[in-house]
């Protein structure tokens, strides 16, 4: 079966065997527009409804993974209100709402530099593929800015927060093998091989109980932020819920039977 091409802003998709890859291609920087801010966020939305796609990879073209927003898409704006700036970002906080809340496991493949708001597009995958070598800055400070975008919300719940305040505060360049050390991506490779290590992770991922993982992912997620009897009750109906599908009754056959499980998906 071939693959299913579409464009979404500057970002290319190819879904094939489960798999849709996204690459982000705005070269030179890979900044983000609100038009592709919008096209994304309603992809991420819409995924889990979509048959054809079990995981989501995505990547950018170039040197650069993502260096933030497009500050040209305010370029426009002769005087600039302070609800200009305050409403500046909100597609792209829509974005990365939409990453996050998603079903559908995501992999970032990041074998470029990182900056802004670029270290969410990387970070808000489940799993984080990184080019050992390469920068990641939070410029923020640098600019004489403070975080946007969602960023003080979802970085807390993703880097230590000591570790965080080095990294925004400073604004020191960090390397990818040193954010493996601190536990925030997954993987530190060589450049050469980030795109088929986390190729190999979504190929793992694009044949496993796509409701089990999707729905683990979520429970994790929304336990951050739940009370202990919510977050309970969260699971309660999670499990009753799994209990209906096709996955999870072949997973336990398999597994009586001694047999690799086949999952469908569904």
């Amino acid at each position: 079966m071939s693959a299913t091409q579409m464009q979404l802003g500057d970002v290319a998709v190819s879904i094939e065997d489960g798999i849709a890859t996204l690459t982000l291609d705005r070269r030179p920087h890979n900044a983000i527009t609100t038009e592709t801010a919008v096209a994304l966020a309603e992809f991420f939305r819409s995924a889990a409804e979509r048959s054809d796609v079990r995981v989501v990879l995505l990547t950018a073209a170039g040197p650069i993974f993502c260096a933030g927003a497009d500050i040209g898409d305010m370029s426009g704006i002769a005087e600039r209100t302070t609800l200009d700036y305050r409403n500046g970002y909100t597609a792209h906080t829509k974005l990365f709402e939409a990453m996050w809340e998603t079903e559908v496991p995501v992999i970032s493949a990041v074998g470029g530099k990182v900056a802004g708001i670029g270290w969410m597009l990387a970070l808000l995958a489940d799993l984080v593929v990184a080019d050992q070598d390469v920068r990641w800055t939070h410029t923020f400070t640098r600019r004489g800015m403070v975080p946007h975008a969602g960023d003080p919300y979802f970085l807390t719940r993703l880097i230590p927060f000591r570790r965080l305040m080095e990294i925004s505060l400073l604004s020191d360049g960090v390397s990818g093998s040193t954010l493996e050390e601190w536990g925030i991506v997954n993987r530190a490779v060589p450049a050469d091989a980030v795109v088929a290590t986390a190729r190999e992770l979504a190929e793992r991922l694009a044949v496993g109980p796509t409701r089990s993982l999707g729905m683990t992912k979520q429970l994790y997620r929304r336990a951050l932020d739940l009370p202990i009897q919510a977050a309970l009750t969260d699971e309660r109906a999670s499990v009753a819920l799994i209990a209906t599908t096709h996955d999870r009754a072949e997973g336990l056959a398999a597994f009586v039977e001694g047999r690799p499980p086949v999952f469908l998906g569904r």
